[in-house]
């Protein structure tokens, strides 16, 4: 009997998809868990990282969850950021990159595709399982997206974000552009 149950329980957990395991997800309308991180960006390194708490009211922010540098998928999210930096900013937003990839490894990505935004470094997953941004089968941050407003409240989420579909960024978008 007690075998029937274990292999229902896994039953369960394959049906429910590998979400299930991480935190469930903050909502729209929710304050934004609280976190630091260390950062990167293509000049610099800052290993006593950055604090949600102390960037919130400055502009509205993305956090951009990804699984990892130097790959297709995300390399072609965070060069959507980039080539429509100017856009984002005049909608009010700063771009955070979030993976658990190490700050170097984020510093020469930032430098190679000359990111103008911050990448921070999550390497133990424990922001995006606050987040439920991380995938528990593959080891890597599923690619979603966050919009938190000015005073740090969430305003738009996309727990799929298609890093080759403008529909998507155009999503972040209009979401941005109902905040101001």
């Amino acid at each position: 009997m007690k075998i029937f149950f274990l292999a229902l329980f896994g039953l369960a957990l394959t049906i429910i998809g590998n979400r299930a395991a991480a935190a469930e997800p903050p909502k729209v309308g929710d304050q934004a868990p609280d976190f630091t991180l260390p950062a990167a960006t293509k000049d610099s390194l800052n290993s006593s990282g950055i604090k949600l708490s102390d960037i919130v009211g400055k502009d509205n922010i993305i956090l951009a969850f990804y699984p990892a540098d130097w790959s297709g998928g995300c390399t072609k999210e965070m060069c959507t950021m980039r080539d429509n930096f100017s856009d984002l900013s005049k909608l009010g937003a700063t771009v955070y990159g979030i993976s658990g990839d190490y700050v170097y490894s984020h510093r020469e990505w930032a430098k190679a595709l000359n990111l103008q935004f911050v990448l921070l470094s999550d390497h133990n997953h424990d922001v995006a399982k606050t987040y439920g941004s991380y995938n528990t089968e593959s080891g890597f941050n599923f690619r979603t997206v966050y919009v938190i407003d000015k005073k740090g409240t969430i305003a738009y989420i996309d727990l799929a974000y298609k890093a080759s579909s403008a529909e998507s960024f155009q999503h972040v978008k209009d979401a941005l552009a109902k905040l101001n």
